[in-house]
């Protein structure tokens, strides 16, 4: 698929691609490894079948877009150039709602597409086995039978949240017992194997048990468990939250980038979307590749 664009005065060629080769991609994606860290884990053989990965060529440089479902849901992970993220992106939007996960210049690029209920700017960290400083406190391991022990805990806040029973023993899940009663704990969105690199997240406590340390034993225990499996493991931290902050220091963390993550809908219509890729296709010399001028 080929798409042609405006860049400044100049009109410049570009393609677009939906890209089939697992192994070209994890290529690419090394060069954003820790924010795209999410599509990584889509390259995994039992995930695959759940991504669309898209790739545009641009002048500067390679831009790729992976459409997923998993742990966080309907999922987009964007990475490289904005201009092939927009180009991609007007093509080949997505979900009619997804959970976002991008660079920060990405920001524009999205707001074509999407309304964003909410752009929160994250602090990427990573620690590895080598940096990592457990603190050794007691937590217990989460099975798909404690679901519903982690939906209330979770929703203790009156957050809407529901994790089914294969959330919980596909991911890595370690939870905090304080007073007889789970109190906190850590998770996982993903687990990339093949490229070595895990998300952690999903890091809550009880209000009524906070500042003692629970989330980051639960963190701790997670981190430890996921490091058995790969090399490395990232999580996003609202920069604000300078306890949280601290803690995953303490432990080992890292800051490595900034990342936007967005919960956002669709505005470009699926019968635009539709019109333009067929309008695309025409202009094509194959017909398969797709061609737009704007």
């Amino acid at each position: 698929m080929a798409l042609s664009i405006r860049l400044g005065d100049a009109r410049r060629r570009v393609e677009i691609t939906r890209a089939l080769d697992r192994d070209a991609l994890g290529q690419r994606l090394q060069a954003d490894r820790y924010n795209a860290a999410y599509a990584l884990a889509q390259l995994d053989e039992d995930a695959w079948p759940d991504a669309e990965f898209f790739t545009c060529d641009s002048p500067n440089g390679e831009s790729v877009v992976c459409h997923s479902r998993g742990g966080l849901g309907n999922a987009t992970t964007l990475a490289g150039p904005a201009d092939g993220i927009s180009a991609i992106l007007n093509l080949h939007p997505g979900y009619p709602s997804t959970f976002v996960i991008s660079d920060p210049r990405h920001v524009d690029a999205l707001q074509t597409v999407y309304t964003a209920r909410r752009i929160t700017r994250m602090m990427r960290m990573l620690v590895t086995r080598e940096t990592f400083r457990p603190n050794n406190r007691e937590a217990q391991p989460m099975l798909g039978a404690h679901a519903d022990l982690l939906n209330r805990l979770y929703n203790a806040e009156g957050e809407p949240v529901h994790y089914r029973r294969e959330h919980i023993a596909n991911g890595c899940y370690w939870g905090v017992v304080d007073e007889a009663r789970l109190v906190a704990v850590a998770g996982t969105h993903a687990i990339g194997r093949t490229h070595g690199i895990a998300i952690l997240g999903n890091v809550f406590t009880h209000p009524r048990f906070r500042g003692r340390g629970h989330a980051t034993t639960a963190t701790s225990a997670v981190t430890a468990a996921l490091l058995e499996q790969v090399g490395e493991v990232v999580l996003s931290v609202d920069p604000a939250n300078l306890p949280a902050v601290h803690a995953y220091h303490k432990l080992g963390y890292r800051q490595v980038g900034d990342i936007i993550e967005a919960s956002a809908t669709r505005h470009t219509g699926t019968l635009i979307t539709a019109v333009r890729r067929w309008v695309a296709r025409r202009r094509g010399p194959d017909g398969e590749r797709e061609v737009v001028s704007t």
